[in-house]
Parts: structure tokens; C-alpha cells; sequence
């Protein structure tokens, strides 16, 4: 079992500001595209993960460029976390030419292979294969990578997740799956779809992975947590799955609040904004010293100007073009051509 407490023995530096810094991006992104959906400019739905920036923070600090990530539905962070462009991002979600895929997936699919974040899809459970498969790829060319496979409650409901960690662990792949626990599969809580005090994390060490649980809402815990996990995978010890408890603001898909429509409650809702993770940060960082008003003044000032530059790129940026619904396809004609040509 990984734990926070385990990891802090090998911890020697935590980047508070940094980790800071991230969250306060991922919320100020995700809560200007709620803010500005209204207009309808934005091409597709979106599914924003307010609240939840604790996870993609924190592993977002400890992955290397070349390292692999693959995402579902809700994937704004996960994306940005890893490094993804927030410009084309944003120009994705409005449906532009200059889109991480040129305007043609929308917010549910992302993807920018120069930072290694090789897609996400509106499939639950789509992209687990692929990024066990990634993590298949780095075994055989025995290099140091790892891939995260990004996963929400419901996935871990999808045989295919089952099915990948089984391979995973036979093939003792590098790759983290990386369960972010809302308790909600759109509408659905927990409890109508698994037997009551079912424990993710402990029903899936069923399978011979070695598992880790934490409180979604603290990036400390987050990041100690993956370091441990990314350091023995990275050391050749195998799969490992991390389950963080988290909580959704928003609705399932789109900009509003709905708590009034039966499924959860605005208390419920209340006592886990109460814990809500940017919050919990800087009260630890200004009783430590570690953050002024100065200082959090200027990061509010770096994001806005970020994001608004990056608001103004995506809503300035050209229309896609006819022609551009023939491009970038996979033509199944033209590669078997080329396996025949390769075969005889």
C-alpha cells in the first residue's frame, strides 16, 4: 500500500509555490470557459473539473515531457498539467484551425503528442487500453518513460480496466492508473453502483496491483504520494494504481451548478467546497511563511494575463477551412496498398 507518510521519508523538497501556482491556473481556466460558454462561441460541450485541481497538479509536477498520459472526457487539466498548449487548447474548444486537433474533437478530445499527452477521448474507459499499451511500447524499447492513464470512478466499472491492469501486471508494465474518485457517474453516486463500503483501491489490489488511496483535496498528499509510485515504477517495480477522493463543483457536463435537481445536495456540495484545495494551500503556505499577498497578487496577475491572451488567440483564430474535413484521416485503402506492397 502507498501512502503519504511512506513517501515522506525520501521527500526532500515539495514545490509549494509551483503546486500552487498550477491549481490556480487550472481553476481560473476552467471557471473563465464556464464564465464565457454563455456566448456561444464554444463549439462543443465541456465537462470542467472545478475543484478537482489537486490531482492534475500534483502529478503534473513529477512527469517528464517524454513520459506518455492518455485522459476520458474530463481532461482540461489533466492536459494542461502535462503541459499542453492552453491556447490550442482553448482554440480546440471553440472549434478553430489552430486547435490541438485542429478544431475537429473538441473539448473531450485533446492531444499533443510533442509533450507526450496522446489523447482523450468521450468513451469511458476509451483511452485504458491505449495508454497500456503505451506503457507495452516503453517496456520493449527499455527506456525510462512511464505512461498515466487518467480514469474517473466509472471507468474502473469498464471490463477493459480490468482487462489492462490484468496485462499490465502479467507484463509488469510502467504504468500509472490514476483513478480521480467524484463519487458520480454523471448522475449515479457511488452507492447505487457498488456494494455499500466497497473500497476502489482495495477491490482492485485484487488484482495483484500494487495500490495507493489519498485525499484528493490535499496536493501535498497528491504529490507525495505519485512520487512514490512514479520512483518504483520508474525503478522497474511494475504497474501501480492510485485512487484520490475528490468532488466536481460543477455539473457533469457544462457551466452550471445542480445541486437542485435531486441527485446531490447543496450541502454535500458546501462540505467539500469547505475543503477545497487552493484554499487549503495557501493558509499552509502563509502560517509557513512561504506566501505574501505580494506574492499571490503577482500569480493572479501572470494567470489572468495568460489566460485572457489565451481566451483572445481561440476566438480570433480562423474557422476550419472545407478541404480540412479530408484531412489528417486514416485512409484504410491507401495503407493497405502499402502492407501489400511491404508484404510481396
Amino acid at each position: 500500500m502507498i501512502d503519504s507518510q511512506s513517501s515522506l521519508r525520501t521527500l526532500s523538497d515539495i514545490p509549494y509555490e509551483d503546486l500552487l501556482f498550477s491549481m490556480m491556473r487550472l481553476r481560473a481556466v476552467e471557471e473563465t470557459i464556464a464564465e464565457k460558454y454563455w456566448e456561444q462561441k464554444m463549439r462543443c460541450p465541456v465537462h470542467l473539473s472545478t475543484g478537482q485541481e489537486a490531482v492534475s497538479a500534483g502529478i503534473g509536477k513529477l512527469l517528464r515531457p517524454t513520459d506518455f498520459a492518455v485522459s476520458g472526457h474530463r481532461a482540461h487539466a489533466h492536459y494542461l498539467a502535462k503541459g499542453g498548449s492552453l491556447k490550442r487548447m482553448l482554440a480546440e474548444i471553440y472549434g478553430r484551425r489552430t486547435g490541438c486537433s485542429s478544431g475537429k474533437g473538441g473539448s473531450m478530445h485533446l492531444i499533443d503528442e510533442s509533450i507526450g499527452f496522446k489523447g482523450s477521448t468521450a468513451i469511458v474507459g476509451g483511452t485504458i487500453p491505449i495508454g497500456t499499451g503505451l506503457g507495452l511500447s516503453i517496456a520493449i524499447n527499455k527506456t525510462d518513460q512511464i505512461s498515466v492513464v487518467f480514469l474517473g470512478d466509472g471507468a474502473v466499472e469498464e471490463g477493459v480496466f480490468y482487462e489492462s491492469v490484468n496485462f499490465a501486471v502479467l507484463r509488469k508494465l510502467p504504468v500509472l492508473f490514476l483513478c480521480e474518485n467524484n463519487f458520480y457517474s454523471v448522475y449515479s453516486p457511488l452507492h447505487v453502483r457498488q456494494p455499500e463500503g466497497r473500497e476502489i483501491h482495495r477491490m482492485v489490489s485484487g488484482l495483484g496491483i500494487r495500490t495507493g488511496y489519498g485525499d484528493g483535496n490535499d496536493v501535498i498528499s497528491v504529490y507525495k504520494i505519485c512520487l512514490e509510485a512514479i520512483t518504483k515504477i520508474r525503478a522497474g517495480e511494475g504497474p501501480c494504481f492510485l485512487e484520490f477522493a475528490t468532488y466536481r463543483w460543477r455539473e457533469h457536463c457544462g457551466p452550471n451548478f445542480d445541486n437542485d435537481i435531486g441527485y446531490r445536495s447543496e450541502a454535500e456540495y458546501l462540505s467539500w467546497k469547505a475543503k477545497e484545495p487552493i484554499h487549503r494551500l495557501e493558509q499552509l503556505m502563509i502560517k509557513s511563511g512561504l506566501l505574501t499577498s505580494s506574492k499571490k497578487l503577482a500569480m493572479e496577475t501572470k494567470i489572468r494575463d495568460e489566460v485572457t491572451s489565451a481566451f483572445e488567440f481561440a476566438n480570433t483564430s480562423p474557422m476550419p477551412e472545407p478541404i480540412d474535413a479530408y484531412c489528417d484521416l486514416y485512409h484504410y485503402e491507401a495503407e493497405r496498398e502499402n502492407t501489400k506492397k511491404d508484404r510481396f
